[in-house]
């Protein structure tokens, strides 16, 4: 009889899940360096959004689902006249900032970019701020969404340093929806059941999977897949509030659990074999670590892995930029990650599959001297045979040393080098670039980049006067932390 039954005793919240919840409930920040790099953080993000706003592409998918739809206390996109319910905030915010491929980055054996979160924290942050004074109450204030956000990119962080979601055909949102419901669900009052069932509905959603990443299926979704998760957690957040019960064993349970489902190597016809059998490896507590060693993209709207190529042509450039018609060979030496994402040949469909390409992020710069959004349009593509016959003689490598301290903690190194050969025989120097400019290790140099970059793509929305006040107060920490977040949004609105 026994084998014909299950014992339907509920265990406890997966630990996992556990420490999640304690850490956003009740870890205290008091890291001045992680504050004041999510203050360039918040900048960077929001500078990408609007920046995104000159894309019809990216537009065309802003807005209520219902026309016409009035919702009081609406969440704000930035740039946009829009008010929209945090849900759908959550998606345009998260949308606009990841269209371009321009916002922060976090590389260990799962990439992703953690700044995709602020999508959900600034759509409830702002309609609970508008709440409360419609209430009587203190608003939010803009350091909640700052804590918030080292928060997000801290769980979103860690669990990715030792695990490695791409390597079962996940995708990484996976985790900015995670980390977006456990910090939205703080913002929105959760205690910690209430948190611990919002966390194990995220983990039981069906999971997004990376065809949409890779050749031959890279395409436009991976521009709003972030918006998408982070939207979901706002929801997620919502039903837990509303006192919906939880999965406990959403991790862990055998068989239909998301280890044994979606993180395993698996066959359904035989019991996994404990060799097969795999379970997140958290190295450390959560704490402020990733928000102080995140990467920010400051020179180029591309995919992280090949920043440091991009550099590297940008300085050959002088060298090259007459000699086009003579290149035999461009070497490309990167890490196995690089080669593993965005090392493509053949044909590129659209300017989500160009900004996914090794070969064509560094053929552009090392034709041109630069790279902008505007050059993964199909017009410039066009017009440009000579980025495919650059392509075309590229030949790319690994090298070993590269590929280890990329992972490894004290480095973290996104290496690239570039050399150009000729057909008289001739080359260029060996050109490597071991750590971008965004990187922790650049920081002096790379802040006030940051803040051209913001400053740029402020310009591209308002008018100069809006522009100076916006980074007149995003430079002063105290001020920005202390501004009720209703009232930082009020400067976006067109």
């Amino acid at each position: 009889m026994s084998a014909n039954v299950e014992q339907n005793q509920r265990p406890d919240y997966d630990a996992e899940l556990q420490q999640i919840a304690d850490y956003v409930l009740g870890y205290r920040i008091d890291s001045q360096e992680a504050l004041d790099t999510a203050r360039n953080c918040l900048m960077d993000t929001l500078g990408c959004g609007l920046l995104a706003l000159r894309f019809p592409e990216c537009t065309k998918h802003l807005g209520p689902v219902v026309e016409g739809t009035v919702v009081p206390h609406g969440a704000r996109v930035p740039g946009t006249q829009l008010r929209l319910d945090p849900v759908k905030a959550a998606w345009d915010i998260g949308a606009i900032i990841r269209w371009l491929d321009y916002n922060d980055t976090w590389l260990a054996a799962e990439w992703g970019h953690p700044s995709d979160n602020l999508g959900g924290i600034l759509a409830v942050a702002d309609h609970l701020s508008q709440k409360r004074v419609a209430e009587g109450l203190a608003p939010l204030s803009m350091r909640d969404v700052l804590e918030a956000m080292i928060m997000a990119h801290e769980i979103q962080g860690v669990i990715a340093l030792e695990n490695s979601f791409n390597r079962v055909g996940l995708d990484h949102v996976v985790l900015v929806k995670v980390a977006s419901t456990a910090v939205v669900a703080k913002l929105m009052g959760a205690d910690r059941e209430q948190l611990l069932s919002a966390l194990s509905h995220a983990f039981v959603d069906g999971q997004s999977l990376r065809t949409y990443r890779h050749a031959p299926n890279a395409g436009s979704r991976k521009s709003w897949a972030a918006g998408d998760a982070t939207s979901r957690a706002v929801r997620l957040a919502d039903i837990a509030l509303r006192g919906e019960m939880g999965i406990p064993g959403v991790l862990s349970a055998p068989q239909w659990g998301f280890y044994d489902v979606l993180f395993s190597k698996t066959n359904k016809d035989q019991k996994l074999k404990p060799e097969d059998q795999r379970r997140f490896n958290l190295p450390q507590d959560y704490g402020t670590y990733v928000m102080e060693n995140v990467l920010f993209k400051i020179s180029f709207p591309a995919e992280f892995h090949s920043q440091t190529a991009c550099e590297a042509a940008v300085r050959l450039h002088p060298e090259v930029k007459d000699r086009l018609g003579e290149i035999d060979k461009i070497v490309i030496t990167t890490h196995e990650s690089a080669i593993r994402i965005i090392s493509k040949v053949g044909e590129l469909a659209n300017p989500a599959d160009r900004d996914h390409c090794l070969q064509y992020m560094t053929a552009v710069p090392l034709a041109f001297g630069n790279l902008t959004a505007e050059h993964y349009e199909d017009t410039f593509h066009a017009a440009n045979p000579i980025i495919d016959e650059l392509r075309e003689k590229m030949v790319v490598e690994e090298d070993e040393r590269y590929t280890r301290e990329y992972l490894e903690a004290d480095k973290r190194s996104i290496a690239n080098a570039l050399q150009v050969f000729f057909t008289d025989g001739s080359k260029t120097e060996k050109v490597a670039v071991e750590y971008p400019v965004g990187h922790r290790r650049r920081r002096e140099e790379g802040i006030p980049l940051l803040e051209a970059k913001f400053k740029a793509n402020l310009a591209t929305r308002f008018p100069a006067g809006r522009s100076e006040r916006i980074f007149a107060l995003c430079k002063d920490q105290a001020r920005l932390e202390s501004t009720p977040v209703h009232a930082f949004m009020d400067l976006f609105v067109i």
